[in-house]
């Protein structure tokens, strides 16, 4: 259809513009400061080829356009149709302004009411009812005009179908195409026209008839497309009937529109204009305050580096460090993104580093210079402050592996200790040349034992000394890092209080944030409200002072801050405890302490370890295995009185140098235990068995036992008031006679006793040897005496009842003290070492049964003297006989051996048992001879010889109550 169908533009009185066309007022206030949007104009003008002339039609799109329905390029189905969308739609504009027009999501108004379908609930239920009986009536009796309507469409397609069933079917093909040879062949078969010669009547007639036949196909097809149109006529001018409505309806939009607009304009020029100048004035204002407080904040932030240089000019790095970590943190939260700093935060990071470096650097040069000053020097901390600075600082940049640079220094400080005093000692001694002999080692082993014995004690007392400064240093290090930790803790606690209280602020600042949106919305100059309330939350968020100028104050008061030298190190500290997450955690704090601690212990340690090699180097070619008692004794209470002193310093147990002396002393106990068992072989081997004399010292000494003083007195020297010796040794009142070598023996045991008195630590060990050297005095006192060894040894020419006796009550005499050195013993040794105790309990049965051996010995040996005289004994006269007489004569001089050496009770015993063999023997000889008591002449002689024995054996001294008990000799009368 062609345009001219449409509908023209009609002139309405409400108009304003020229030649009756509205034209909407341009708002001319300066307010408007942005260009509107303009939306696409489907519908540009262009005339047309028609007489009349162009008629200014007004425009909903364009205000400054003039358009008309003639400036269609298309016609308008075209236009109302657009073939892009997938299914029709009615709306004009979506038609004009394409699918993102109606797809576009538009913010709700604020002001309109959110219209849910509850709204229309009392509508809909009014008009229910009539709904339905209307749908009724429309079921039961339908219009006539449709079933007219429809009868006559019914016809007319019949109609129209039969006609266009004549119409061949290869017009209807979806393929049909002229060009193809054989469908043209088929619609116009030229070969039926043409002939041979030329043009005949019948080709004439055959194409005019098929020219109809053609022209008659094409009628039928034109009235069945002129029928299809009628039938649709009706929808389109209805169509076009409802495009003249919809340009009212535009018109009179349009009409509101411009009025709406003028109200606005007026409303923007009277009421909005200047209160919204006022607003951007004021947000112009704060702008520039901001900008200035941030060229100051880059103007302070510029000083940095200069600063920082400063400080650490004057070695002030934990000020250096705060000015960094404030000025790092300016760069990260408040001058982000500024180009003329890109590179300062590396710089800073470059500049962090090397301040580390320095630090440990100088933490290195303060401890070799703290541990290598003399060791008198006062005080014991050097410069106090610069060590907690110094420590303070490595902390705060988790620098904790600084105590494992003291203990380098501590290790090398200890062993120039050494070599100062060995310098010092070999200095004093003429007699070594340093020169020839440049070892410390070869040095040591040339001094006499005073002089390496004056050398470790003055080395004692330096490390002594070295060990108070290493724990006045490490306490000053212990205190920094627990204030550090105290200071966490708080700021902890304070952070956890201060959350909670903004917590409960927080309802309050929400409230406070959306109203600050709000008007950052009305103000914003930018396109985009996320901006706006971006700007609204870093309003609310800054301080009433404004932030930067705050921060930029605070690396200015830092900065003046660091620069004063005089200020102490824990005011910085508190300073900075703001920046927890620079800090070591409390897990790292205490683990500092500990090691701190340990470290103490580590130079306990290596003082004990460097005096192990003194030790060592002295003891290489067995100088201290040949110490004498009383210098080996001294060594080990010189060490144990150090290990004492650097226990109780530390509070630790140090092992080596206590380990070392106990390997010196199991060497000294194996030396000292081997001279006096081979003195007191020699002793013995050289032993007559003889009663010595005993000297006034020997008594001295058993009468300090007896009084509980299990020592060894000093030697004195002789002088012409001396005691005279005695021929026996006073014990408890009773009196011993004794050998030389048993007193000697004492001397020995008591010399193992007062060792163990000094050193304890070798107590088990003094123990075992003694006791060895005890088996060893029984062994070989019974080889040479029972056994006789002392024959060849010594020559003597027979083992006389006498040396029985007198082996038998030296014997007495040890056991007497064996019990004294077991108590002695058991009081230097731990309840858990009580077992070896054992050893004393056997070695008095030892000593028992070899004196029961020997009272044996002395039975056996009248036994043998009793059965070689009686048996040639006669009942004969004269009486007494002369076999008693010899027996008498025998048991006299038994009794003249062994009384002084005896005691009476064991002499009596022993007499007793003499006696019960003599009755053993005399009733075999007179069983043998058959005298029995019958009261005859026999009878009367053995009574005259037996009461002669009887009177013999008593009168002798401490037997005259001597029980003998003869009658058990005779035989009962037959």
């Amino acid at each position: 259809m062609a345009s001219s169908h449409g509908s023209s533009s009609v002139p309405r009185p409400g108009g304003r513009g020229r030649d009756g066309i509205y034209h909407k007022e341009r708002d001319r206030s300066p307010s408007c400061r942005r260009p509107l949007r303009l939306l696409p104009d489907v519908c540009p003008k262009e005339p047309t080829g028609e007489g009349r002339g162009l008629c200014d039609g007004p425009s909903v799109v364009a205000e400054h356009d003039r358009w008309t329905v003639y400036s269609s390029k298309v016609n308008l189905p075209a236009a109302l149709n657009d073939p892009r969308l997938a299914k029709r739609e009615s709306d004009f504009f979506t038609k004009s302004w394409g699918l993102d027009f109606a797809e576009t999501e538009v913010m709700p108004s604020f002001y309109l009411p959110n219209i849910t379908r509850e709204h229309f609930g009392p509508y809909l239920q009014e008009t229910a009812q009539r709904e339905k009986i209307h749908e009724r009536c429309k079921t039961i009796c339908p219009n006539k005009d449709d079933v007219d309507a429809a009868s006559s469409i019914t016809t007319n397609h019949e109609k129209s179908r039969a006609e266009l069933e004549q119409v061949p079917k290869i017009f209807m093909k979806p393929d049909f195409a002229l060009e193809d040879p054989a469908i043209f062949g088929a619609v116009l078969p030229w070969s039926h026209f043409t002939s041979a010669g030329g043009k005949s009547s019948r080709d004439v007639a055959s194409s005019k008839l098929l020219q109809e036949k053609l022209s008659h196909y094409l009628d039928v097809v034109e009235v069945s497309i002129a029928r299809q149109i009628s039938l649709r006529s009706e929808a389109f001018f209805h169509a076009m009937s409802s495009q003249h409505e919809l340009q009212d309806q535009l018109q009179e939009t349009q009409r509101a529109v411009a009025i709406l607009r003028g109200r606005t304009a007026a409303m923007d020029r009277i009421m909005c204009q200047g209160p919204l100048e006022a607003l951007r004035t004021a947000l112009t204002r704060n702008n520039c305050v901001k900008l200035h407080n941030k060229l100051k904040l880059m103007a302070a932030v510029h000083q940095t580096q200069p600063t920082v240089q400063l400080l650490l000019s004057t070695s002030e790095f934990v000020g250096a460090l705060e000015l960094i970590a404030t000025t790092k943190e300016v760069l990260q939260q408040e001058l982000q993104g500024i180009h003329s700093f890109r590179h300062l935060g590396s710089q800073l990071c470059e500049l962090e580093k090397l301040i580390d470096k320095m630090m440990v650097e100088d933490f290195s040069m303060y401890a070799r210079s703290d541990l290598s000053r003399s060791l008198r020097d006062e005080p014991q901390v050097l410069e106090k402050d610069r060590l907690g600075s110094l420590v303070f600082g490595l902390l705060r940049q988790r620098k904790l592996d600084f105590l494992d640079i003291y203990s380098d220094e501590m290790i090398l400080a200890a062993k120039v200790i050494v070599a100062q005093c060995v310098a010092e000692s070999v200095f004093h001694i003429e007699e070594i040349d340093t020169e020839v002999v440049t070892k410390l080692a070869e040095q040591m082993r040339l001094m006499t034992f005073p002089q390496w014995f004056e050398l470790l004690k003055n080395v004692f007392d330096s490390f002594l000394l070295f060990l108070q400064r290493i724990k006045a240093t490490l306490s000053v290090m212990r205190n920094v890092v627990q204030e550090v930790l105290d200071s966490n803790q708080k700021n902890r606690l304070l952070e956890e209080a201060s959350s909670s209280a903004s917590a409960q602020e927080s309802p309050q600042g929400a409230s406070l944030l959306q109203g600050e949106a709000e008007l950052a919305y009305l103000t914003h100059e930018g396109l985009f409200i996320s901006d706006a309330l971006n700007e609204a939350q870093q309003q609310q968020a800054a301080a009433p002072q404004d932030q930067s100028s705050g921060t930029g104050s605070r690396i200015q008061q830092g900065r003046a801050e660091a620069a004063e030298a005089t200020e102490s190190f824990v005011c910085r500290e508190q300073s900075l405890m703001s920046g927890e997450n620079v800090m070591p955690t409390e897990l790292e704090m205490n683990r500092v302490i500990n090691n701190i601690q340990e470290l103490l212990h580590t130079a306990s340690d290596i003082s004990h370890d460097r005096c192990v090699k003194l030790l060592t180097a002295r003891a290489k070619d067995g100088s201290l295995e040949r110490l004498s008692s009383a210098e080996f004794v001294c060594l080990s209470q010189a060490v144990d009185g150090f290990v004492r002193d650097t226990e109780e310093l530390c509070g630790r147990r140090s092992v080596s140098l206590r380990g070392t002396l106990q390997s010196q002393a199991n060497r000294f106990v194996h030396r000292f235990h081997e001279e006096r068992k081979t003195k007191l072989s020699l002793l013995l081997d050289n032993e007559r068995w003889k009663q010595a004399e005993v000297p006034a010292e020997f008594q001295d000494l058993v009468n300090s036992i007896a009084d509980g003083r299990i020592t060894l007195p000093d030697r004195k020297t002789p002088g012409p008031n001396d005691r005279k010796p005695t021929d026996f040794l006073l014990v408890n009142g009773q009196k011993y006679a004794v050998v030389g070598t048993v007193l000697l023996l004492i001397r020995i045991f008591l010399e193992y006793c007062q060792c163990v008195n000094d050193i304890p630590s070798i107590t088990t060990d003094m123990l075992t040897r003694l006791s060895d050297l005890l088996k060893h005095f029984n062994s070989r006192s019974c080889q040479l005496v029972l056994g006789a060894g002392a024959l060849q040894v010594v020559g003597l020419k027979t083992i006389t009842t006498k040396n029985l006796a007198l082996a038998s009550r030296c014997l007495q005499l040890v056991v007497l003290y064996i019990p004294i050195i077991r108590t002695h013993f058991q009081t230097k040794l731990q309840p858990k070492q009580f077992s070896v105790l054992r050893h004393f309990d056997h070695i008095t049965k030892d000593y028992n049964d070899h004196i029961s051996e020997i009272s044996a010995k002395l039975v056996a040996i009248m036994d043998s003297l009793f059965e070689k005289v009686l048996s040639k004994y006669e009942v004969k006269a004269p009486m007494p006989s002369a076999c008693f007489r010899n027996v008498c004569k025998q048991m006299a001089k038994m009794h003249e051996a062994i009384n002084e050496l005896l005691p009476e009770d064991q002499t009596q015993m022993l007499f007793l048992r003499i006696n019960a063999s003599f009755k053993m023997h005399l009733k075999k000889q007179l069983s043998r001879l058959g005298v029995v008591n019958d009261g005859g002449p026999q009878h009367g002689l053995v009574v005259v010889d037996v009461a002669f024995y009887t009177e013999n054996v008593q009168a002798l001294k401490s037997l005259e109550r001597l029980d003998l008990n003869m009658a058990e000799i005779w035989e009962q009368k037959r």
